[in-house]
């Protein structure tokens, strides 16, 4: 028999301003133990050295992880022309330098070319699996890793500020599974200087903003204390950019059994995926169907 998992039936989403140092994982660590949670994740990783908003999943709320993952996410990011990594990021060492500094103009229309629908090469040192194996550990093993090119949704990418010839302030808009290291690399290339990023900011991701965000310290300073709990978000708002359905009171007893239950739905089409509330509370995400939504994940509540 499987052991029980110690902690907190506890859901919902905590915003977390996550400081440079630090990778996702251990953050997620921190604050399921903070809340001494019996389960937590995060939706979408954040490089050690990138701070901002990392969203973490706490409890029944990890089942909406994939909506938040998918959802656009924004970036305030500075390029350091002149210079490229292995990394493509500062802690890497240097392979490519140039004399070359573009000015402001160039480098606005260069963006031009990484905004739509791109083909992206995700960054040698990134999790991308290749036969089974993070290309980052191939990496530095000294293997040769070719990786493929990604589809990558960019909504938007603009210039914000030049400090210095050296400097330039970006701000993006994308869609999962962008890597702004690569859009750094790949703009200096485009651009005949390289280049790679000296920092990095989530600034939002889906319905979750920086400004939301717990800082490490707080958290700690809350750390098991019923004030702690006072900040985390419904785990609803994980459904954001999903439709909602009302399920009636036998649709919801059908629904939480992980059967078809019947909702009351508008605006909403027969195949289209959305959520199903009863009394406010998230029931189960599944795909509608002729008056009834075919669950695909059910929420379960702590029993009162």
């Amino acid at each position: 028999m499987a052991r029980k998992r110690k902690g907190r039936d506890i859901s919902g989403w905590l915003v977390v301003d996550k400081p440079a140092g630090m990778t996702s994982t251990s953050v997620v660590n921190k604050v399921r133990w903070a809340f001494d949670a019996k389960k937590a994740g995060h939706a979408g990783t954040l490089d050690p050295d990138a701070t901002g908003v990392l969203a973490i999943a706490l409890g029944e709320a990890t089942k909406t992880v994939p909506f938040i993952t998918d959802a656009l996410k924004s970036y305030t990011f500075t390029v350091r022309l002149g210079q490229a990594t292995n990394t493509d990021d500062a802690e890497g060492e240097v392979i490519a330098q140039s004399d070359l500094r573009p000015d402001d103009d160039a480098i606005k229309a260069a963006l031009g070319q990484f905004v739509g629908d791109i083909m992206q090469v995700p960054p040698k040192f990134s999790a991308v699996k290749i036969d089974g194996q993070r290309a980052y550990k191939l990496a530095r093993d000294g293997e040769d890793v070719e990786i493929e090119a990604r589809p990558l949704w960019v909504e938007e990418l603009v210039m914000t500020d030049r400090e210095d010839a050296d400097h330039v302030m970006l701000e993006m808009t994308c869609g999962k599974g962008g890597y702004v290291r690569a859009i750094a690399r790949d703009l200096g290339t485009a651009l005949g200087c390289h280049g790679h990023v000296r920092e990095l900011r989530r600034i939002w991701s889906g319905p979750f903003d920086v400004g939301d965000g717990l800082t490490l310290a707080q958290i700690e300073d809350m750390a098991k204390q019923p004030e702690l709990d006072q900040y985390l978000r419904p785990l609803e708002e994980g459904l954001a950019d999903l439709p909602e359905v009302k399920a009636t009171s036998e649709g919801t007893t059908r629904l939480r059994n992980g059967n078809p239950g019947m909702v009351i739905a508008a605006d909403v089409e027969y195949g289209d995926e959305c959520w199903a509330s009863f009394e406010g509370e998230a029931v189960a995400v599944g795909i509608f169907k002729a008056g009834e939504l075919h669950p695909s994940r059910v929420f379960v509540r702590p029993q009162t």
